[in-house]
């Protein structure tokens, strides 16, 4: 297959036009802006500042904490690491512990494969149970690896002191909330963030390892927007709810393929296509980069069908993002690019993309007031929020009569005023510290290491963080608990990304 597509004239056409371009004008002006560049980002002081290793993080390797919390999470894998070493010979002779330790051994290919079954589930069938479940499963699995091999260990340094920090807010919110009673189940959802967070930043030893977990979050991403393209194919009912018929008059249906809301299937795009991305690049023959291209083409067409505004914004970011950080010198082709398409973009999103900051746009006018219930919310109760998850906001809100709308109130439809009236305060400065020293230590490390497989995946898992911020400043991404654990998984494989590639440059 590979000769016949080398012998093909398309195949020759390529390179012929591919060598025109390597010697004409505009590919030396292109090159050499691109070169100025990456020289002006590599010695710019924003760069310096984004990438400044902080004091705390610096220290929290070798603080009391960390080594406490690293104790407690691994003492199942002591404990069973203690028995193998007294029945060592009884298991090492077992058939079934023995598979049960090669399945340990691979617990990041078990990820991969759980994550392709997780996220493909249509709505009407899913249960948050799964979630729990999976990532329990996994778990198991990684202490099972840890009963044999001593260095198999959950890695609470990698994780950092911010995201402790975090969850510890997340526990707080409970006992401090307004309705106990309502914020108790909300504890489950974030708990299986914190496993999966465990499980995939120690699972990961390899740029293989991270491949893999990309692999299977580009699976979820084919089996979503084929749907989505399938659903615009047979015709989606216009809902008055998503969008104003009166300035979006030709706006067809919005698709949501699987996931029950068009807003929340494109949040799953921002977070997933920038690892397609990634995937492609790293691909090491042309099939699966073919694939994945398919793949990569697919999702945007189902991005667009959204017609989600944020998103189309955050996805946006990412890809600025993404090309600043792996390969600054390709920004003025980026830029010329973005332009180019421009007039190719149909005239529903053209048009839908100019009422962005238009306040006669229903669904824009609709979060004037849920803003205000917000911030009256943290007016009434700024330390503690209201207390964690949606149910305790609606109750408080409602009980307090701080908001005046129509359309009932679900969430705050801001990411960073939801965390607060959620989590109080120290949930928000826990979640602001979180992501900000995330996106530092992933572009530190790709700004300062070889190009691999590693440095790409890392550099894909910061854009996605970023362009899913920046759509969260006009939507709210753990509305939906598969949603939230899409998005740890992302910032658990920054972490992961980060790892791989300090250990890299250590044994090189």
């Amino acid at each position: 297959m590979n000769t016949l597509v080398r012998e093909s004239n398309l195949y020759r056409l390529w390179l012929t036009l591919l060598s025109i371009y390597d010697e004409s004008t505009v590919h030396r002006i292109l090159a050499g802006i691109g070169r100025w560049c990456s020289r002006k980002v590599d010695t710019s002081i924003l760069l310096d500042l984004v990438c400044r290793e902080g004091v705390v993080a610096h220290a929290w390797e070798g603080s009391l904490l960390c080594r406490i919390l690293t104790a407690v999470v691994n003492f199942p894998a002591w404990l069973l690491h203690k028995l193998y070493l007294a029945l060592k010979r009884p298991f090492d002779e077992s058939f079934f512990a023995g598979l049960a330790f090669e399945l340990g051994e691979e617990t990041a290919i078990a990820e991969s494969w759980l994550i392709m079954l997780l996220w493909a589930i249509p709505f009407a069938y899913w249960n948050n149970a799964y979630n729990l479940l999976g990532f329990a499963l996994l778990l198991a699995l990684f202490y099972v690896r840890g009963m044999r091999a001593e260095k198999a260990r959950l890695d609470m340094k990698a994780v950092g002191f911010y995201p402790v920090v975090l969850f510890g807010a997340v526990c707080l919110s409970v006992p401090l909330s307004a309705y106990p009673a309502l914020s108790g189940r909300f504890l489950m959802y974030h708990a299986v963030c914190v496993l999966c967070v465990l499980v995939t930043v120690s699972a990961v030893r390899n740029a293989q390892d991270l491949k893999r977990l990309i692999t299977g979050a580009a699976f979820a991403v084919a089996v979503a927007s084929l749907y989505g393209v399938y659903q615009r194919i047979q015709g989606v009912e216009v809902n008055k709810s998503y969008v104003d018929v009166t300035l979006n008059a030709d706006m067809p249906g919005r698709v949501e393929s699987f996931f029950d809301n068009p807003n929340t299937f494109a949040e799953v795009l921002i977070l997933l296509l920038p690892l397609v991305v990634a995937l492609i690049l790293t691909a090491k023959h042309w099939i699966p980069r073919l694939i994945a291209c398919g793949i990569f083409l697919v999702g945007v067409a189902a991005l667009g069908m959204t017609y989600s505004r944020a998103s189309w914004v955050g996805i946006f970011v990412a890809a600025v993002v993404f090309v600043f950080l792996w390969k600054p010198k390709l920004i003025p082709a980026f830029v010329l690019l973005c332009v180019v398409c421009i007039p190719f973009l149909p005239s529903t999103i053209w048009h839908r993309i100019l009422t962005i900051t238009n306040t006669s746009d229903s669904s824009t006018a609709s979060r004037i007031p849920l803003y205000q219930a917000a911030l009256a919310t943290i007016e009434k109760s700024p330390f503690s929020g209201a207390g964690l998850g949606t149910a305790a906001v609606q109750r408080f809100i409602g009980d307090n009569n701080l908001y005046h709308a129509e359309a009932p109130f679900v969430h705050a439809h801001n990411f960073f005023l939801e965390v607060w009236i959620e989590m109080g305060l120290l949930g928000f400065l826990g979640f602001c510290a979180s992501m900000l020293w995330n996106i530092k230590c992933a572009a530190r490390q790709v700004r300062h290491c070889a190009d691999s497989a590693a440095r790409t995946v890392t550099a894909a898992c910061c854009a996605s963080l970023c362009g899913a911020l920046v759509a969260g400043l006009a939507d709210y991404l753990w509305n939906y608990p598969r949603v939230m654990s899409i998005f740890w998984f992302v910032f658990a494989l920054a972490i992961a990304g980060i790892k791989v590639c300090r250990s890299t440059e250590e044994n090189a």
